[in-house]
């Protein structure tokens, strides 16, 4: 690997190669700004599950037999503190389809309902009034958010002048759009934050505008080359979803931040050493520019892991963030030595490092440390085993929770329509399914009716009615309504048991389509992809280590670690977003979004002090180059994971409890691989297990 990286560093340290190294990333930079950028293909209605699961195979049904019925539902609320006038509903609903807004489907008349029929949209004291409308499907969760926008004006303002009602949009067309919305606002925050976090830190921890700032100017031009080039995949057909780029941002944020953090460590070192800035930086990374390389590759090799998973938001996270991590490690080994070699020592301003004039030697945090773990490494090492052996003991206190509109601030149209429905009516409203029963030779009358008495005999089932029926009579389409709330695990547990009740129905099939058993598909091959992607991630990167080390049991030490690590901040995270933010239940995705992140960034630090490690090795004994190892990397490895963890935490501020809890689990993570992993265990496990090659 040197003789690939050795020439390329060499030359970017290099007068002329470092101007023709920043040239080329600026005009880079600039020329794709020309380009489409990745945010114009963002998606909040993205599809989660893969093409084979049931209740999508169920959705494609319906397209097939009933295109009418292929709709995303929304629900529009009226809600007053008196009686619902009828004559106010019309009003509005006129003016709606006056307004002839593209994407909304024909709405029902009021004035041909019976008044039976009309009675059921009245909650029981009157004062609540709910209409179903539907919205094309597959027109874009960005439409929705236009749709639902125009309505609520409509609606919101009819309310106002009349003083007649609060008026509300939600159903999924309603949580769609304002999901979208939600992001858009909340990303525009998410960077400035993570921005100020780098900026502050950087000058507390190093106390040089410069070392902040230099970083910060790499991770901008890389951000924009990155955004862009996504923005150009996107052109060419990738749907993105709205997680996966915020998500993003930060791990180019983190990574570049990280990566600069290691490579001006070791251009200080050698600008002690060497007059030439130039020479200095060559040196510098001919020994950084490999575990900087590997690290960033590991990360890379996790991402790509990716692919393998059947739910498509982690399949999603494959090409966005492989893209990233490509680009951050050519920065990292072209455009950041060329950035500090520019700037050169009066980027350490005020403490700049003399060429000839050491600095004093002061018996820092990290050699107390490193005493400590390599006088008694069974001891310290076996603390830390016990104590992130405990926390990793809560995983089987771990909860799901699928009602993500709970999540969202209490103020948004969709939540405040949500909970209204939920408590006036009966809780499947929020979320009707469409179930579909298909003959091979027509719907018998005994399968129809057998299907029925069990929809009617069954407690979770608050109401049904058939929708529609095939002109050949070979399929049955039916609207069924839940009494439970249709995001929740007992509307799921109910599902299910339907769903394998009816699984074989003699000559009829039966599909289950709607936002509940999409929500059984996504437990299922979540669960499964947990199991997968955590298998060959793992495999994946040991392998990498070995390339790495050359060792067969380094690999496993340092692995094993980071797994510890990863289990003790779930549990850790668990325990406290429950006590800390009223998070009972956690969503699916958090745990492997956990993971990737935890294991991929973890292990950085492991490779940072074992490269280090490797070259002490090479000219003393294990004892005291392993102490040195510990001593000289663990201030700049402490202050990249303060930082690391900082910028995670960033994610704290969207307003999505995904994100929310995801981003303060890695924190959390990420400071346990900092201080405890990197600095303790792994040095421990090192000495107890390789003692008898001390000399």
């Amino acid at each position: 690997m040197n003789k690939i990286l050795q020439p390329i560093t060499d030359f970017v340290s290099t007068r002329k190669g470092m101007w023709i190294t920043l040239i080329a990333w600026v005009v880079l930079a600039v020329l794709l700004s020309a380009g489409p950028a990745a945010s114009e293909y963002r998606s909040a209605s993205f599809q989660s599950l893969p093409d084979n699961a049931q209740s999508i195979m169920a959705e494609n049904k319906v397209k097939a037999l009933f295109p009418d019925d292929q709709a995303t539902p929304g629900i529009l609320v009226f809600d007053a503190e008196k009686e619902i006038e009828v004559s106010d509903v019309q009003a509005v609903l006129d003016e709606i389809r006056e307004a002839d807004l593209t994407g909304v489907q024909e709405m029902m008349e009021l004035s041909d309902l019976p008044p039976q029929a009309l009675e059921g949209f009245f909650s029981e004291d009157s004062q609540t009034f709910i209409f179903p409308i539907e919205l094309e499907s597959g027109i874009g969760s960005d439409k929705y958010s236009e749709i639902n926008d125009e309505i609520l004006s409509i609606g919101q303002t009819y309310g106002e002048e009349q003083n007649a009602f609060d008026f509300y949009v939600t159903g999924p067309a309603g949580i769609a759009g304002d999901t979208l919305k939600l992001f858009e606002e909340a990303d525009f925050v998410l960077l400035i934050a993570t921005i100020g976090i780098i900026l502050v830190l950087l000058i507390l921890i190093y106390r040089s505008p410069m070392l902040a700032i230099i970083p910060l100017l790499a991770t901008a031009i890389v951000y924009q080359v990155t955004n862009q080039i996504i923005g150009l995949l996107g052109a060419g057909g990738l749907e993105i979803n709205n997680a996966t780029t915020s998500i993003m941002s930060i791990l180019l944020f983190a990574a570049v931040t990280d990566y600069s953090l290691f490579v001006f460590s070791r251009f200080k070192e050698e600008l002690y050493q060497h007059e030439n800035k130039h020479t200095a930086m060559a040196v510098a990374m001919s020994a950084t520019g490999k575990p900087v390389f590997f690290a960033g590759a590991t990360v890379l090799g996790a991402m790509l892991v990716l692919f393998i998973a059947d739910f498509r938001d982690y399949q999603n996270f494959a090409p966005v963030f492989s893209t990233a991590l490509i680009i951050i490690i050519l920065a990292s080994v072209t455009l950041v030595p060329a950035l500090f070699t520019l700037f050169g020592r009066k980027a350490f301003w005020p403490k700049v490092p003399h060429y000839g004039r050491q600095p004093k030697q002061e018996k820092g945090l990290w050699a107390r440390i490193a005493e400590v773990v390599t006088r008694r490494p069974a001891l310290s090492g076996g603390a830390v085993l016990a104590l992130l052996v405990v926390a990793s003991l809560n995983l089987f206190n771990l909860e799901y929770e699928f009602d993500m509109v709970k999540s969202f601030p209490e103020n948004l149209p969709s939540r405040a329509g949500y909970e209204i429905v939920e408590s006036q009516f009966d809780k499947g409203q929020l979320a009707p399914m469409t179930v579909v029963m298909e003959g091979k030779n027509g719907v018998s009358e005994d399968a129809r009716t057998s299907f029925e008495e069990l929809l009617a005999n069954d407690d979770a089932v608050a109401s049904f009615r058939q929708s529609n029926e095939t002109d050949d009579g070979s399929a049955i389409s039916y609207s069924v309504t839940l009494s439970l709330n249709p995001y929740t695990t007992e509307a799921m547990d109910a599902v299910e048991k339907m769903r394998a009740e009816t699984s074989d129905y003699g000559n009829a099939e039966i599909y289950w389509s709607g936002m509940t058993p999409k929500l059984i598909d996504e437990q299922n091959v979540n669960d499964q992809d947990i199991v997968n992607v955590v298998i060959a991630e793992t495999i994946l990167i040991i392998v990498l280590l070995f390339f790495m080390t050359r060792s067969w049991k380094m690999p496993l030490y340092m692995m094993a670690t980071i797994l510890l690590s990863f289990t003790a901040a779930l549990g850790i995270g668990i325990f406290a977003v429950d006590v800390l933010f009223g998070y009972e239940a956690i969503s699916t995705r958090v745990p492997l979004y956990a993971f990737i992140f935890l294991v991929a960034l973890g292990i950085d630090y492991n490779i940072i002090l074992v490269s280090r490690f490797m070259e002490e090795r090479r000219k003393d004994a294990i004892l005291p180059a392993l102490k040195r190892s510990i001593s000289s990397t663990g201030g700049v490895i402490s202050s990249a994971g303060v930082i690391l963890a900082a910028t995670f935490a960033a994610l704290m501020t969207m307003p999505i409890a995904d994100l929310f809890v995801f981003g303060f689990i890695v924190a959390i993570g990420i400071l346990i691989d900092t201080f405890l992993v990197r600095g303790v265990l792994l040095p421990a496990l090192i000495l107890f297990f390789e003692k008898e090659k001390i000399t």
